[in-house]
């Protein structure tokens, strides 16, 4: 196992970069940590994603879309919600319209991220085309960034008798995107994670979180480097060299993480089978 730093970078990021070997090594990094010493059980308090690509940054869709311009999210939200009334009509609150539209592609401030660091490793192996490349799963600690939260917030959390938050109870202490931008201040910006609704097979069996940033268009990694967040927020990424890849993605397809069940229908199965009976 190699700690190092991220390749071409001279971030003053405290994290833990760490280089893999083997499979064994993955898995101790994956769970390492997890363990509750008050209720002796493994409860993990880390989001994880998968990148196939190490380089990637940790950008939301919004971010992608280019240069801001203004309103550009409040219009994006606005005309998503006017036509697709008739089809969501289970609630009418920020945060779950926000979950919804994430989930079916429209760019957003939220970032994807999973409680499973068997489905981050995953999205870390499936794309074949980037098997030349090293991959990565990210680990964050959020019960550690809801601390920089104000004290309604965690109180909150704290009612709730959970350290994340879901679409209800992050409604009712942070009513809606205006509210989170409120807590942004210069040089300080805080996240949130929260569980989004389970509005289809596929959010569930993807065991899926969101995060939020009190600035819209900052990356996560910038966040990761900001002076209140270094040394307070559990950190990790943990980098797949391109020679073990193979042998994550087929032990991942023995223990059934797949396509298939990630993405349940036609779709899923059809590219499960065209991805793991591709010859390489």
């Amino acid at each position: 196992m190699k700690y190092n730093n991220p390749k071409g970078q001279k971030s003053k990021m405290r994290m833990d970069v760490i280089t893999v070997n083997n499979w064994n090594e993955l898995n101790d990094c994956l769970f390492d940590k997890t363990w509750d010493l008050t209720i002796k059980r493994h409860r993990s308090t880390y989001a994880y994603r998968g990148v196939s690509d190490e380089s990637w940054f940790i950008e939301n869709g919004l971010s992608r879309l280019g240069k801001p311009y203004k309103n550009m999210e409040q219009n994006l939200l606005k005309q998503f919600k006017k036509y697709a009334q008739k089809l969501i009509v289970e609630r009418d609150t920020e945060w779950h319209w926000l979950s919804i539209a994430q989930h079916h592609g429209l760019p957003t401030r939220l970032i994807d991220w999973t409680y499973s660091p068997m489905v981050a490793l995953h999205f870390a192996t499936d794309e074949l085309n980037k098997y030349d490349k090293d991959g990565a799963v990210w680990k964050v600690n959020y019960s550690d960034a809801h601390e920089m939260l104000q004290e309604k917030q965690k109180k909150s959390l704290a009612e709730l008798g959970s350290r994340i938050f879901n679409v209800d109870s992050l409604q009712s202490t942070i009513e809606d995107l205006q509210a989170l931008d409120s807590l942004h201040a210069k040089s300080y910006d805080v996240a949130v994670f929260f569980e989004p609704p389970g509005i289809d097979d596929r959010i569930i069996n993807q065991f899926a979180y969101f995060s939020a940033l009190s600035d819209p268009f900052l990356s996560m990694n910038k966040w990761f480097d900001m002076p209140h967040v270094k040394g307070k927020v559990d950190v990790t990424k943990i980098i797949i060299p391109k020679g073990l890849k193979l042998e994550v993605r087929d032990k991942l397809d023995q223990c059934n993480f797949t396509e298939r069940v990630l993405f349940p229908g036609l779709d899923g199965l059809c590219s499960w089978l065209k991805r793991h009976y591709k010859p390489i």
